[in-house]
């Protein structure tokens, strides 16, 4: 019986339903007028019920034919379910048996590989063994070539903390620029984000490996001169960032860049991303000069491509700032401020993050001028809009953290315990670990406070301060048990690799 049948039987069940009922209704409406009349005839009385309950075993049999009818659209629906699921495991299945082939084969290689190291090790002892004073004149070797490597002297060794706030761009973001218009195989795209995932979490020994098989794996398939491979150079390069192989880092971004200039044109959003992470860092390594004409590039090109206003724009005018407050560029660096600012409570609004982030910089800014008067200005502005976020609108019985230690300040000679800790105990909860710009706000308030002698409002500013911290330190150590406790459980389930050493030197952000 075809579908077709099994629909028609039950559209013609459900009409006849439909007579039935209509039937049942004319038999009930007969039987009470043969129950009121003065003569009742038995028999046809008789006939009547007999009929009423041929009526509703017919009624009771259409009913169970449409019940069943729907009972066998639920389990053919289910049916369709099951092989979807099929079709997809039998995807998965194939997938899986290309990525064993493809390991099974760089297996196979690695121990060639390594036969051939073992074969060429036993013949370099040999030859140490006959001339040893080739390790004399591998030294001198070594030496000289230190001495002459432009990237050794590339990097000096002092770093502020100003230049690590300034901002690479995130390799989700400059992926997406990248591979507009590319469609990346499920393969790769997997890998891509395993390598994100693993690198946020400080695991560099899995990150690295994974980047690099993903990038081979590019090459081989698009070519090296492929914005795909571009992006995955971007990525690898802040891995390597992360881990102060900054020689590395600087290749691969300067390799990305030709490669995205070539195949994306030179104005484009993918483009600016790689200019500004290699003026982040050469930032880093305290080479602002070099950083700056990058800096300028990449805001030139979000600019013309995205619009003056976009909050992209925001975000490298604050790096630019940055770079030329490290060279004293103070006049240059409050316009790049200034004009972020004005992005940021454009588009974003005056809660947003980046908001108190750029007043923080700016009353930095202002601090190294000695403009002391404006800077503190930004400071209590940073501090209140962190304050009515939290505990609503100012008044007279809430007040913002710093009016309370002026009030402080002020009685201090009066009666010091008229105003406990316990009036503004629970402000530190503002500067919370999300919030790192509201803790240095109220350390570089404080600090200001001190200069000009008010101790006791720098006291209480500091104090609050150092409680955001501790609890932020808190939430590090445990976010470091739940990893301890996520690799053992990874290594009784079959993972034999020790983990502890990495843990040890893993940090947490």
């Amino acid at each position: 019986m075809t579908q077709m049948a099994q629909e028609e039987i039950v559209s013609n069940t459900k009409t006849v339903m439909q007579g039935l009922e209509a039937l049942r209704v004319e038999h009930v409406t007969l039987m009470n007028n043969l129950s009121e009349g003065s003569k009742t005839d038995p028999d046809k009385m008789e006939i009547v019920k007999k009929n009423m309950e041929n009526i509703e075993l017919g009624l009771s049999e259409a009913q169970v034919i449409v019940m069943l009818f729907a009972h066998l659209q639920n389990i053919e629906a289910e049916k369709q379910k099951l092989r979807t699921q099929v079709k997809r495991l039998c995807q998965e299945n194939v997938w899986l048996r290309d990525e064993l082939a493809i390991t099974q084969q760089k297996l196979q290689t690695s121990e060639q590989s390594v036969a051939q190291l073992e074969e060429e090790k036993k013949h370099l002892e040999f030859m140490a063994s006959v001339k040893k004073y080739d390790e004399i004149q591998e030294n001198e070797d070594n030496l000289e070539k230190s001495r002459t490597d432009p990237v050794v002297e590339l990097f000096p060794e002092d770093e502020t903390e100003e230049r690590n706030n300034m901002s690479p761009t995130p390799p989700n973001q400059f992926a997406n620029h990248a591979n507009a218009g590319y469609e990346i195989p499920a393969r790769l795209r997997t890998l891509h984000n395993l390598v994100i995932q693993y690198a946020s979490q400080g695991r560099y020994e899995v990150a690295v490996p994974l980047c690099k098989q993903a990038l081979e794996d590019l090459e081989k398939t698009s070519g090296h001169d492929h914005p795909d491979v571009a992006t995955m150079l971007n990525i690898l390069a802040l891995v390597y960032r992360d881990q102060n192989k900054y020689k590395e880092a600087a290749n691969l971004l300067n390799d990305a860049l030709t490669i995205r200039e070539k195949t994306l044109g030179e104005n484009h959003p993918a483009v600016a991303a790689t200019l500004n992470n290699l003026a982040v860092l050469y930032g880093k390594r305290g080479k602002y000069k070099d950083a700056e004409p990058l800096c300028k590039r990449a805001l030139e090109i979000r600019e013309n491509v995205l619009g003056k206003s976009h909050p992209d724009v925001a975000k490298q005018l604050n790096n630019l700032a940055l770079l030329c407050q490290n060279q004293a560029k103070y006049e240059e660096v409050e316009m790049y401020y200034k004009r972020a600012l004005e992005i940021y409570e454009m588009k974003l609004g005056g809660d947003d993050p980046n908001v108190a982030k750029t007043l923080n910089n700016l009353a930095s800014c202002y601090l190294k001028q000695g403009k002391y008067k404006e800077a503190e200005m930004l400071y209590k502005e940073v501090l209140t809009r962190a304050h009515e976020r939290e505990f609503g609108a100012i008044n007279g019985e809430n007040k913002p953290i710093w009016q309370v230690a002026e009030e402080r300040e002020e009685n201090k000679l009066k009666n010091r315990e008229n105003t406990p800790y316990g009036e503004y105990g629970g402000w530190h909860k503002a500067a919370k670990v999300d919030s790192p710009t509201v803790t240095t706000t109220l350390k570089n308030l404080g600090a200001l406070y001190r200069r000009q002698g008010k101790y006791e409002a720098a006291d209480t500013l500091e104090d609050c301060a150092l409680r955001s911290k501790k609890e932020a330190l808190d939430l590090v150590k445990q976010s470091k048990v739940l990893g301890v406790a996520e690799d053992n459980k990874r290594q009784k389930s079959g993972n034999s690799k020790d983990d502890n050493d990495d843990h040890n030197k893993r940090v947490h952000k």
